[in-house]
C-alpha cells in the first residue's frame, strides 16, 4: 500500500548494527531525514515527503519497532526502545546512505529521537524540526490532571505485566482509528490506503509490545539520559523549527517556543491550523514550513 502513496520513492532494508530498518528515499539535493510518530510508519509524510524531494533527497524510515522495521526483543530497563538507541539506528541509516551531516524532523514519537538524535551526535545534525511535542523531560516533570487526561496513553503505555499489550491486542484497529481520530480537527482526512497501513503494520504483537516499551523508556531510561544533559547544560546546538497545531493539546497547553528555548539555543516556529497530525491534517503548510526553514540553513 505504501507504494500506492509513495510511488516515487525507492525502497530498501538497511542494516543498523543488527536491526532492519525500513527505509524510503527520493529526491535530490541536502539530506532530510523524516520521522514519524505513534501508532504510524513513515506514511505519515506521504503529502509532505514528495513536495520536499522536489529540492531535497528525502529519507523516510520506519523507526525501530514500528512499521516494517526490526522489533527488537527488549530487557528490564528498556534501553533496547530508550531514543539514544532508536537515534543510533537512524544515524547508522544515513551514514550507510553517505550522509554524514543532514536536517532532521521528527513528528511526535519521531521528533523525541530526532531531539535525541541532535543532542548525542552534534556534528551530524545540521537542522532539527519538531512537530507538536515538547521536550520528554518537560512534559514529565510539568504534567498535572490536564496532561494525565489528554495525555493518559503515556501512562497506559507503560503499565506492566503485559496489560496494554493484551488490551490493544484484542482489537488494535478500533485503538488505531480512536486514538487518531481524537487528535485530528478538521484538517485535511486521514488518506484510507495510509490507515489501513498503520493498521496493517501495528496488528502484530511484536509491534504492538514494541510500542509500549518505546513508552515505557520514556518515562525511565529516557529521563535518565535528559536528565544528565540537564545537569551539564547540555543543550540542542542545532538550529530548531518548532511547529505544532493550534487546535492539539501541546498548543493549547504549552508555550511552545519558550519551553524548547530552555532546550536548545536558537528556535523559532508557529501553530498550524491543524490538530496533533500536521504532516497529514495540514501537508501544504507544514510542507512550506519545513522548506523555508530547510532553505534558510543552507545559506
Amino acid at each position: 500500500m505504501s507504494d500506492q502513496l509513495l510511488t516515487e520513492f525507492d525502497h530498501r532494508t538497511i542494516d543498523a548494527d543488527g536491526v532492519g530498518i525500513n527505509v524510503r528515499v527520493a529526491g535530490d539535493g541536502p539530506p532530510v531525514l523524516l520521522l514519524h510518530g505513534y501508532p504510524q510508519t513513515h506514511l505519515i509524510w506521504h503529502h509532505v515527503a514528495p513536495l520536499l524531494a522536489a529540492t531535497h533527497t528525502v529519507v523516510l524510515t520506519d523507526l525501530r519497532g514500528y512499521g516494517d522495521s526490526d522489533k527488537r526483543p527488549s530487557d528490564a530497563e528498556h534501553a533496547p526502545y530508550a531514543k539514544r538507541s532508536m537515534a543510533h539506528d537512524q544515524l547508522l541509516v544515513m551514514r550507510q546512505l553517505g550522509f554524514e551531516r543532514f536536517a532532521v524532523a521528527g513528528h511526535d514519537r519521531g521528533g523525541r529521537v530526532a531531539h535525541r538524535l541532535a543532542l548525542d551526535h552534534p556534528k551530524a545534525v545540521r537542522a532539527l524540526a519538531v512537530l507538536d511535542i515538547v521536550p520528554t523531560r518537560y512534559a514529565f516533570r510539568n504534567a498535572d490532571a490536564a496532561f494525565g487526561q489528554g495525555y493518559y496513553h503515556w501512562f497506559f503505555l507503560t503499565a506492566g505485566n503485559g496489560i496494554p499489550e493484551h488490551l490493544i491486542g484484542q482489537d488494535p484497529e478500533f485503538w488505531i482509528r480512536a486514538r487518531m481520530g481524537a487528535r485530528h480537527s478538521g484538517g485535511t482526512p486521514f488518506h484510507p490506503s495510509a490507515q489501513a497501513e498503520y493498521i496493517r503494520c501495528f496488528s502484530r504483537p511484536d509491534a504492538i509490545h514494541a510500542s509500549c516499551e518505546d513508552y515505557r523508556a520514556a518515562a525511565t531510561v529516557d529521563l535518565e539520559h535528559d536528565d544528565a544533559d540537564a545537569s551539564v547544560g547540555h543543550r540542542v546546538s542545532a538550529p530548531v523549527l518548532a511547529l505544532w497545531g493550534e487546535h492539539s493539546f501541546v498548543g493549547r497547553h504549552y508555550d511552545v517556543l519558550e519551553v524548547w528555548r530552555d532546550y536548545a539555543d536558537h528556535v523559532h516556529g508557529q501553530a498550524l491550523p491543524c490538530d496533533h497530525y500536521l504532516p497529514e491534517e495540514a501537508p501544504v503548510q507544514t510542507a512550506q514550513q519545513l522548506q523555508a526553514f530547510l532553505t534558510e540553513q543552507r545559506r
